[in-house]
């Protein structure tokens, strides 16, 4: 039984995301110069996480696009827009995510965040390689705080699922 409730507690750390608003308690937003890189950079992103942009809808939007749209500030073709002002967005593949707003301006005043998903192999290895000489230091060497106080726990579906089948299981 306590084997069962051990594997059952590591079945539900695995299948929880952690929900992040953008800019924390500012928000999506222009005001105040939110600094969203530095932001982004202070975290470390989990497929199944939800990222919400809060926002004015009157003034702001969310629009996901591809990296050379994102560097560029374009917003003329965009992979999804959102337009809700409490956009949750969640994260279902590793790798860069680029959101911008689209609202002239915005973007080139720096309303844009790279959301980077690290494949879980490569959070094992928090060292450089020995072939990276540049005088940075990797994100992966500097210990992540825990998420803000709005950050909640969030459980996937396929997660509650494995969880309860297994318990299931075990008393049949």
């Amino acid at each position: 039984m306590i084997l069962l409730f051990l594997i059952l507690a590591s079945f539900m750390q695995l299948c929880f995301g952690v929900v992040y608003k953008v800019g924390d308690s500012a928000g999506w937003t222009t005001i105040g110069n939110v600094d969203y890189k530095q932001w982004a950079a202070n975290k470390t992103f989990s497929v199944g996480d939800v990222i919400v942009f809060q926002y004015s809808p009157q003034f702001h939007n969310v629009m996901q696009v591809k990296h050379a749209e994102y560097q560029s500030c374009n917003a003329s073709a965009p992979i999804a827009t959102h337009t809700t002002g409490k956009d949750s967005i969640t994260i279902a593949t590793h790798g860069h995510h680029f959101f911008l707003c689209g609202v002239p301006g915005h973007c080139q005043a720096g309303q844009k965040v790279d959301i980077n998903v690290l494949r879980a192999s490569s959070s094992l290895s928090p060292s450089p390689s020995p072939s990276s000489s540049s005088s940075t230091v990797p994100a992966l060497a500097v210990p992540s705080p825990s998420p803000s106080h709005a950050s909640y726990w969030l459980p996937s579906k396929i997660g509650v699922f494995l969880a309860v089948s297994l318990v299931l299981v075990s008393f049949a």
